[in-house]
């Protein structure tokens, strides 16, 4: 994978609607493009990574003039990818959000976040989500081949609990007809290791991604092709009905379990 070195006049992006997902109030991302290249993200549609060398100045500057808010770091592209490793640019952004005292959510599919937990642990309020597709080895393969094994991914949630960091499973993206089937098992586990809430979000398909996606499907089982056509149809999004019965199998199951199914317990801002 090509790293780009760019730079940007921008970073800090403002969330217009209330985000009941994430929480947020503002987004950044110090990558753009992400090298997991999992089949099922636009974001990994690309050849090389732009890194936004000049990222932490430029969150100075603006961080200085941003009312106070929840500042989600990976909100499209992973922050903790490979690059990060040589480019070290989430643990600056980090820093410098722990010196204006702004609270944040890291969102990230990568382990790799335990690197700064001596950051984390000394933010006044962070929590960190960690995603999941799905536990079977067969199907992470095939759809995200380069990121780390679950159990890598549920070990890092236990060791962020356990260090007093608000810390939780995201089942992003569920795929339908995939790992669908999955979700009490994945929800069961995420309370194993201690997760303090699950979030979802179904598999979205825009654009290109639709075809890329699709044809992907049919190597993998040719006779889902025709069920994602019904159920996706021309929008971007699952039927609404297929929707509603996801949620609702999700909130029973974290309701018999005890695990919260949102961050609204949590959320100070």
């Amino acid at each position: 994978m090509d790293y780009k070195e760019i730079r940007v006049s921008k970073l800090v992006t403002m969330i217009t609607k209330k985000d009941t997902l994430f929480c947020g109030n503002f987004t950044i991302d110090p990558y753009q493009y992400c090298e997991f290249s999992c089949s099922y993200c636009d974001s990994s549609q690309s050849d090389s990574i732009n890194v936004k060398t000049n990222a932490v100045e430029i969150l100075k500057d603006e961080i200085e003039n941003l009312q106070k808010g929840r500042i989600i770091i990976g909100s499209v592209h992973d922050p903790y990818q490979e690059a990060e490793k040589k480019y070290r640019l989430t643990r600056k952004l980090l820093s410098v959000i722990q010196e204006f005292n702004f609270p944040c959510h890291i969102l990230t599919k990568s382990p790799s976040v335990l690197r700064d937990l001596d950051i984390l642990t000394s933010l006044k309020d962070c929590i960190v989500t960690i995603s999941i597709s799905s536990l079977k080895k067969s199907v992470c393969s095939i759809f995200e081949p380069n990121i780390s094994p679950p159990p890598q991914r549920l070990n890092a949630i236990n060791t962020l609990s356990e260090n007093n960091i608000i810390s939780g499973l995201a089942i992003i993206p569920i795929l339908p007809y995939i790992s669908d089937n999955e979700l009490e098992k994945i929800i069961k586990y995420a309370n194993d290791y201690n997760a303090l809430y699950v979030l979802h979000k179904s598999l979205e398909l825009k654009g290109d991604q639709k075809n890329i996606f699709l044809a992907l499907i049919d190597k993998f089982n040719p006779n889902l092709v025709s069920k994602y056509q019904k159920l996706y149809g021309e929008s971007y999004l699952p039927d609404q009905n297929y929707l509603n019965r996801i949620k609702g199998k999700i909130d029973t199951i974290c309701k018999n379990i005890g695990l919260e199914n949102s961050l609204e317990r949590f959320c100070k801002h």
